[in-house]
């Protein structure tokens, strides 16, 4: 089953009680409560929440994400559980013992993935996409030949309207501030999926930084990054002013983890597509299959 995404942003007190998450507001005295089996993904969004020990001791065990934001309103933190998998020591081992051809050809497939993606979503904007698709052929082992920043720029490029000038840099102008929301929500929610599959964050297949405890989330999120971005040129189209995040916004963002994706042939959440794609890379890892399980667009013409 799909998880839900809880968001609150508002002051509030988070606690629990009978396997509940329960909600107090100290602004309306309103009580709710949500049964935590539910719950995939939990944001909170004001400096004002308190939530208790026990039930984020709950909320892990459940393998739920936490997300905290700044002042700011952008998500800053990141909490999962240790422990999210009977034969995590097996699969730990099977994924720090991978060969660097492993990697590498693992890689590849996941730029050819994401630049099939980016070009599907080129294509609603009838933008040609030809140099894209070879691009996505051509891919060598490890991206020896920088197709994913060859296809990157080509993207950037044209998925905006000319009049934003738009360049992709997290610190940048708006939207990168609407892109850099839904990647966190995205974030989340592949890291989650790689601790229920019994594999760390934190090795990644390409990306490695000391500083990153998400190498691998960064990974497998790439080719569904234009999932995210399809949703941003939407916000954009659909509102004249998008400096600020609004409400309205969030919820857009927010509904990412429920959008519709084709995997394997068949239609489903993207949140349990990814499910589908770290349980397909964790037998990779292990030998049991040579292909990760990458999704695509639904019916975008």
């Amino acid at each position: 089953m799909i998880k839900r995404t809880l968001y609150f942003s508002n002051p509030a007190y988070l606690k629990t009680k009978n396997e509940q998450l329960v909600f107090e507001s100290p602004e309306t005295g309103e009580t709710k409560q949500i049964p935590i089996e539910d719950i995939g993904l939990l944001i909170l969004d004001h400096q004002q929440i308190t939530i208790s020990q026990a039930l984020i001791a709950k909320l892990l065990a459940n393998n739920s994400a936490f997300i905290t934001c700044d002042n700011s309103h952008h998500p800053t933190g990141l909490l999962l559980n240790l422990d999210g998998n009977t034969l995590q020591s097996a699969k730990f081992s099977a994924q720090v013992e991978a060969t660097v051809p492993l990697k590498k050809q693992l890689w590849q497939q996941t730029v050819s993935a994401k630049i099939n993606n980016q070009a599907s979503l080129l294509e609603t904007k009838r933008v040609t996409v030809k140099n894209m698709r070879n691009w996505a052929m051509e891919v060598k082992s490890g991206d020896a030949d920088h197709h994913e920043a060859m296809a990157a720029a080509y993207y950037w490029k044209n998925i905006f309207p000319d009049f934003l000038e738009f360049r992709r840099e997290r610190f940048g102008p708006p939207p990168n501030n609407l892109l850099n929301y839904g990647y966190a929500i995205l974030r989340a929610t592949v890291a989650r999926s790689l601790v229920a599959s019994g594999l760390l964050p934190t090795l990644g297949i390409f990306h490695k930084n000391q500083y990153n405890a998400y190498c691998l989330a960064d990974d497998i999120m790439e080719p569904y990054r234009p999932f995210v971005d399809r949703v941003v040129t939407e916000i954009v189209r659909m509102n004249g002013n998008f400096l600020e995040l609004t409400p309205n916004m969030k919820k857009e963002l927010l509904n990412i983890p429920a959008m519709d994706v084709r995997i394997k042939g068949e239609k489903s959440p993207l949140m349990v597509a990814v499910q589908k794609t770290t349980a397909s890379l964790s037998k990779c890892f292990e030998g049991k299959l040579r292909k990760i399980d990458y999704p695509e667009f639904i019916n975008l013409s």
